[in-house]
């Protein structure tokens, strides 16, 4: 049986909706934290259980008969992530599993300057050190991000942040239906896979430019110093140690930490990664869509 953790996130969710379209559904068991929230996969035939990356006991029911685990990556941070990651990592081991899979990330190395990416590498040690087969998989940063980077920038005309560098950006979907096709042919990649991204590489400045294009609407992109933008995040609320993680990612970014590209994912798909500009039209039809539901 394949279990995927985290089957109620955004990308979990994803992965078991492609992976319900390859295999049988009595194949294919997820592991949540809240069951309740993934009825819909058991109506269609998977197995749903009660799962926590914190609770042993827990993954010993929500792993049984697993020939594959994959485990999504938890959003925290630091020492707690991987602690998390090396607890679905043992509990893969005690339950039997031929391969374990993980949602790592292009970049992953313990000298990034983006914390996540520490985390990732720290977690593939972690893997090694398991004596059981893997496959780390090196998703390309969440387009989603971006469109939050963005913000409202489609309705005030300006995108202010931190200097960056170019980002290949790489949207749900693919990596979902991407994890859902080696998840289903076992052993097609063994270790890290290459950078999963899309097929251009995009700085904010570029962003802006596609934003313009989309919306209609001129969108200038302005520069701010580092110490500036901590200051406007801690201002609003953000706790200050994220504020430093948000940092992080822009100086990763201009050291070219996120800049590959790769044809790895178009090879998994069969087709051309989803670019960035359909991500932001798709989301600007929801927000007119939404609009006009609000009678705005």
């Amino acid at each position: 049986m394949i279990i995927v953790t985290g089957a109620t996130g955004q990308l979990g969710r994803q992965v078991v909706e492609c992976l319900l379209t390859r295999v049988p559904a009595d194949q294919v068991g997820v592991s949540v934290r809240d069951p309740q929230k993934a009825q819909a996969f058991a109506d269609q035939g998977a197995r749903v259980r009660q799962g926590s990356f914190t609770d042993a006991d827990s993954l010993a029911h929500a792993f049984e008969g697993a020939s594959q685990v994959l485990i999504v990556s938890v959003d925290k941070f630091g020492e707690e992530a991987v602690r998390q990651h090396r607890a679905a990592i043992d509990g893969a081991v005690a339950a039997g599993a031929r391969r374990i899979l993980y949602t790592s990330h292009m970049g992953a190395g313990a000298l990034s300057r983006f914390q996540p990416c520490r985390d990732h590498a720290a977690t593939e040690e972690a893997l090694r050190a398991s004596g059981v087969p893997f496959t780390s998989l090196r998703n390309g940063f969440y387009a989603a991000s971006a469109m939050r980077f963005l913000g409202h920038a489609t309705q005030s005309g300006e995108v202010v942040l931190p200097a960056d560098g170019p980002v290949s950006w790489t949207a749900h979907a693919d990596l979902a239906d991407a994890a859902a096709a080696i998840l289903a042919d076992e052993g097609r990649i063994d270790g890290p896979t290459p950078p999963l991204t899309a097929a251009r590489a995009l700085t904010f400045d570029d962003i802006a430019g596609i934003a313009t294009d989309v919306t209609g609407r001129a969108i200038t992109r302005t520069t701010v110093p580092d110490d500036q933008f901590r200051q406007q995040l801690v201002g609003r609320g953000v706790p200050a140690e994220a504020a430093d993680q948000l940092l992080g990612l822009f100086a990763a970014g201009r050291a070219g930490e996120f800049a590959a590209v790769d044809p790895a994912l178009a090879t998994l798909l069969g087709r051309e990664p989803i670019a960035l500009s359909t991500v932001l039209r798709e989301q600007q039809s929801g927000n007119d869509q939404q609009s006009d539901n609000d009678g705005h």
